[in-house]
């Protein structure tokens, strides 16, 4: 499924994976896709639906991503604590969490982006230059050559 998405030049961001709820069913996989490439995405998985096992395939385009990004948030216990606390206080509803040592995404409603932002702004005391729009195709990165 990810080498089609990968084929269709689709740039896929988080991938979540759940085991089967019953046994013979298979995992719920969701992930993340820039709107941009959603369509893209729906093409090249449509035709391999079958072969793959794959049921349905739900898309939401009204869906937001806030990102808490930091070396030292694996040096610092409670960070993500603190973020789903200003979160659930704020009403914001967290569909999706992906975390690695640096990062943890939240996806949320899109219409909730604004709110969690300046919500975690303000807890976690972040200056302006700190709040960053995603820059999916990595132009603000420097090359490396």
């Amino acid at each position: 499924m990810l080498t089609a998405l990968a084929e269709a030049n689709v740039n896929v961001d988080m991938i979540i994976q759940n085991e089967p709820h019953t046994a013979g069913d298979g995992a719920d996989m969701s992930f993340t896709v820039p709107r941009s490439d959603l369509a893209a995405a729906r093409a090249a998985l449509e035709p391999i639906r079958e072969e793959l096992g794959i049921g349905d395939i739900a898309s939401d385009e009204s869906m937001g991503k806030v990102s808490l990004v930091g070396a030292g948030m694996k040096s610092h216990p409670g960070v993500a604590a603190k973020a789903f606390t200003v979160l659930g206080e704020a009403g914001v509803n967290i569909e999706m969490i992906s975390t690695s040592p640096i990062k943890i995404s939240c996806v949320v409603s899109e219409d909730q982006v604004p709110e969690a932002v300046k919500r975690l702004h303000e807890a976690f005391d972040l200056g302006a230059d700190a709040v960053r729009r995603e820059d999916v195709a990595g132009d603000h990165r420097p090359v490396v050559s």
